[in-house]
């Protein structure tokens, strides 16, 4: 029995695939830091889990294919505290986050089209571009420059007569980078001289540091009907579990076009939208406590990094992640060899190799990306692990 090529084409996750080394370690008693993956551990709002507890139904029915109306009028309302000018009627709930990119790429692009994305960038969007049957055609970032978006001019080269969109996530997802309003004006030149569809992968707005600003693709009138907002619950309110996202957008025919897809997937669940009506009407002061945490976590890491010698690091203004460059040729190599053969007084880390964030070929084999999810003395203890096993490694 063959396995269709296109299931080959979808790549595995550069996160997930290393957890079989993962538990091995476990079985041989070791301590692992996960840094690897960007699970909070603040708690999910009370305010939330009362409403999980307090839950009795008599059946799990069916909701709306676009979501139950509460939910929607929920994340309407949290939008519009930030003045984002959304009503319910732009509003598909989805299955996380993930789903919502699903259905973007599938309703700006037909098959073999093209989506420009600064790199590197969050690895799913490799395979959901795969799903989809486009392209993802990079936009070259680096390190060196704290993953800033080049030149207007070098941007527009990239585009050709099969480019129909462009997703731009900030804060950023692996590398924290906060994108400013300047670099967003060159997205929506460039989406109003060649008509693309912007696509603003916005999960982590609620984490930007320094008194850095949190700048929209919702901030800029001119291209309203080109716009898609991506949201989720999972990280602003630590509620990975729950699989509750939204497609957002103030163009009625995207809306139209997404609903017989909703409507094959029959529905998000019933539950989960239930608990994340509340979450959207969490408190502003739980939000500002996380902030403020994942700020702690982050300074302690960048100091830790910076005791690194060869170790190359830009520090992050949102979200809550960083990919650094390490003194190595091959951090999948490394990733491996720190759960295999690497222990300091039976502990190890685990993190994620960066090539896994990027489409061009041969980037990111000496990166890694650190995500900041651990406490403060557990993130400290984390990087003195890697400073300890890149001295070994090396030797």
């Amino acid at each position: 029995m063959a396995i269709s090529k296109r299931m080959k084409t979808i790549p595995p996750s550069p996160i997930r695939k290393l957890f079989p080394y993962a538990d091995k370690a476990r079985k041989r008693g070791t301590k692992i830091y996960h840094i690897n993956i960007g699970q909070p551990d603040i708690n999910t709002p009370e305010n939330a889990l009362k409403v999980l507890k307090q839950y009795e139904p008599k059946v799990l029915k069916y909701s709306p294919s676009h979501g139950i109306e509460p939910l929607r009028d929920s994340i309407s309302n949290y939008f519009n505290s930030l003045d984002y000018g959304i009503t319910k009627d732009n509003i598909i709930v989805t299955n996380g986050g993930s789903e919502a990119i699903y259905f973007a790429l599938m309703v700006s692009m037909d098959i073999g089209e093209e989506v420009l994305i600064p790199e590197p960038y969050y690895a799913n969007y490799n395979g959901f571009a795969k799903m989809a049957n486009v392209n993802v055609k990079p936009i070259p970032t680096n390190v060196e420059n704290s993953f800033k978006l080049p030149e207007y001019s070098n941007i527009e080269k990239l585009i050709t007569n099969k480019t129909k969109s462009i997703i731009i996530c900030s804060p950023n997802n692996p590398t924290g980078t906060v994108h400013e309003k300047e670099d967003y004006k060159k997205i929506v030149k460039l989406a109003r001289k060649y008509d693309l569809t912007v696509i603003g992968d916005e999960v982590y707005n609620e984490f930007v540091y320094d008194k850095q600003k949190h700048v929209s693709v919702m901030d800029f009138s001119e291209i309203s009907q080109q716009t898609i907002l991506i949201d989720s619950v999972s990280k602003r309110y630590s509620a990975c579990g729950a699989r509750i996202g939204a497609f957002i957008t103030k163009n009625k025919e995207y809306i139209n076009a997404v609903m017989p897809i909703a409507q094959a997937r029959l529905c998000p669940p019933i539950l989960e939208q239930t608990i994340a009506t509340e979450l959207y009407k969490t408190d502003r002061s739980y939000i500002k406590q996380a902030k403020a945490e994942y700020k702690k976590r982050r300074d302690i890491a960048y100091k830790e990094l910076n005791k690194i010698e060869g170790l190359v690091a830009h520090k992050p203004k949102g979200a809550f992640y960083t990919v650094v460059k390490l003194p190595i040729d091959d951090s999948e190599h490394f990733a491996k060899w720190l759960l295999s053969d690497f222990e300091n007084n039976g502990e190890t880390v685990m993190v994620a190799p960066a090539s896994g964030f990027y489409s061009s070929k041969n980037m990111g084999e000496d990166e890694i990306r650190i995500a900041f999810v651990l406490n403060e003395k557990d993130m400290k203890r984390s990087i003195e692990l890697l400073h300890i096993a890149l001295k070994e490694y090396n030797n």
